[in-house]
């Protein structure tokens, strides 16, 4: 069973751009949406994961996600063909992802920035992979508030509501 150990923060600054070493154009949507995890129709169970089809550069993944707040999660990853891809990102529920996402290397740690684009234009989010819960690493000047527990900076809440949709307070953390 793969897990995902994942912190997320917001990105303050341009200062991170110039460390970024390979930069992937990524698109993604979802096979279901927080409706259908969330609530339910006619009664039926809730879906725990979400369903992701992801193109990053020249490589497509099928990915599960389980749903649960925090910073851990199981999750799979497949790779899959590109055209493949392409034909399920058509039957996806909600918006599409369209992001840049920059890797950048921080004393022994990987970063991974998310500039988004499109309907979400103007979040930039960093995310870095743990091997543990309380691993410690070293937080860049530029890893601005954490927001691994704020629901509402995971992707698949993004292509529900994106960022363009949200009011001043939400962007500015004073709503929650």
């Amino acid at each position: 069973m793969g897990i995902e150990i994942e912190r997320k923060f917001l990105v303050v600054g341009e200062a991170w751009r110039a460390a970024a070493h390979k930069v992937v154009p990524m698109a993604q949507g979802y096979l279901n949406d927080l409706a259908a995890i969330d609530a339910p129709v006619a009664g039926a169970t809730a879906m725990k994961a979400s369903v992701r089809v992801r193109i990053a550069g020249d490589e497509a993944y099928l990915n599960l996600k389980s749903r649960e707040l925090g910073h851990t999660r199981q999750e799979f990853d497949y790779p899959i063909p590109v055209e493949d891809a392409r034909s399920l990102l058509a039957l996806c529920v909600g918006g599409m992802i369209d992001k840049r996402r920059h890797y950048v290397e921080h004393e022994g740690h990987l970063w991974e920035v998310d500039e988004f684009l499109g309907d979400n234009a103007g979040l930039v989010v960093a995310e870095i992979e743990l091997d543990h819960a309380d691993a410690v690493f070293a937080r860049p000047g530029w890893a601005g508030a954490e927001v691994t527990d704020s629901a509402r900076y995971y992707n698949l809440a993004l292509a529900t509501r994106p960022y363009a949709q949200w009011s001043p307070a939400e962007r500015d953390g004073r709503a929650a």
